[in-house]
């Protein structure tokens, strides 16, 4: 074993706790269990009220007209300004496509990640076009800002008590998303993920119409708030052969019932997501019915296996870091175990792949190569590495109890 490798116990859980278990997806919501393949298509129908609107509020919808306008070509990227929403309230914003080293249509992955960092570094970009594949970034901030806001009124923050009632949802405040998505579909209440999200379908039309790349073989990926969007996006345009969302936390694939803390591999104690943080630091990126869940989670009719189920067939790659324990990797795992009943339900549960690397909340060129690996894989048949399935801690008791139908 050398010193790089995910052993289990590269980390130690220190307190786990459980709000109940997780749900069971194949159950409809008036009891019934599903027990065939045209069942699960209505489920999967059923559960967008929930997994999705609750979650994330009403999505805008597709847009009335798209139109791809060149920015610049022939350089490294290949800039392309893409207008679509409505004619009334037109919606703009540049979509970069740094091209494949190759003289075929190749795969391509999209990210919304264009104002992060990592999208302009050059090994980052190299190890997807130097493997054949397409990059293509946006600047999802260009749809909807991305501003953190202590949303929590009446709080003394030297104290951090309350002026008066101790009930945080009594002093949470209305944030709106904002920005050019929103004044072109104001009746809708998606927050600002479900803006970014639209961002990718819609990046996914421009790459149509230009005719440039491989449109069987699209990924969306993201990181952190970026990774939440592209878990989203994945479960909204079936257009989306893989879906790879890095390190999304709470409100993407890291789960609402599940807790840990946990001492890293630096040695130092830190704990996962709760819900009520995204309430009070980024009160838009959610649907505003979510708050009312604030500590009362063990309720939620979902959970997070619930979206990554809604990516089933298609490919779902999870990816985490072991120390990365804000992203909660003991919830990210059991809920893709949870998610795996449903592949294994619909026979594909080679579709469904996850791993852990060393290190704490990035977006490493390793998730990159590893990313890659599976796009290969899937398209071209190439092997998986060894990297994948391998726990950095000691397993946990299931926080589930069912099982697929048989």
């Amino acid at each position: 074993m050398t010193e790089l490798e995910v052993r289990e116990n590269l980390i130690e859980i220190t307190k786990y706790t459980i709000d109940g278990k997780l749900p069971d997806p194949f159950l409809f919501d008036d009891g019934t269990r599903v027990a065939t393949k045209e069942d699960w298509v209505r489920r999967r129908e059923e559960m967008y009220k929930t997994v999705i609107e609750l979650q994330y509020g009403t999505m805008p919808p597709k847009p009335e007209f798209v139109e791809v306008e060149p920015m610049y070509l022939g350089g490294r990227p290949s800039v392309y300004r893409v207008t679509s929403g409505t004619r009334a309230h037109p919606v703009s914003f540049n979509m970069y496509l740094f091209k494949a080293n190759s003289s075929e249509k190749a795969p391509a992955a999209i990210a919304g990640d264009m104002c992060f960092y990592y999208c302009y570094d050059k090994e980052y970009l190299d190890t997807f076009t130097e493997n054949g594949i397409n990059f293509v970034a946006f600047n999802r901030t260009e749809l909807a800002p991305d501003i953190a806001g202590y949303n929590v009124g009446g709080l003394d923050k030297e104290s951090g008590e309350y002026a008066e009632s101790k009930n945080i949802l009594d002093h949470l405040t209305d944030v709106d998303c904002g920005g050019q998505l929103k004044a072109a579909y104001p009746e809708y209440t998606f927050g600002a993920l479900g803006a970014w999200a639209w961002g990718y379908s819609r990046c996914v039309d421009a790459l149509e119409i230009l005719g440039k790349i491989d449109m069987s073989a699209i990924v969306f990926t993201g990181h952190s708030r970026g990774g939440k969007t592209a878990a989203l996006a994945g479960a909204l345009d079936e257009r989306a052969l893989i879906v790879n969302p890095n390190a999304s936390c709470s409100g993407g694939y890291g789960s609402y019932r599940i807790h840990i803390e946990a001492k890293k591999e630096d040695g130092s104690i830190a704990k996962s997501e709760p819900l009520k943080n995204i309430h009070i630091n980024f009160p838009s990126w959610l649907g505003k019915e979510m708050r009312n869940y604030i500590g009362r989670e063990d309720e939620l009719p979902f959970d997070s296996h619930h979206l990554k189920a809604m990516i089933a067939p298609r490919v779902l790659f999870v990816s985490e870091a072991a120390s990365d324990i804000m992203a909660n990797p003991v919830g990210t795992w059991q809920t893709s175990l949870a998610a795996g009943e449903v592949y294994k339900f619909l026979g594909c549960e080679e579709n469904l792949i996850w791993y852990f690397r060393r290190g704490g909340h990035r977006h490493a060129i390793e998730d990159i190569e590893q990313l890659v690996n599976v796009i290969r894989h899937v398209k071209y048949g190439e092997s998986l590495n060894d990297k994948y399935f391998k726990l950095p801690f000691k397993p946990t008791p299931l926080a589930f109890d069912w099982k697929a139908p048989k």
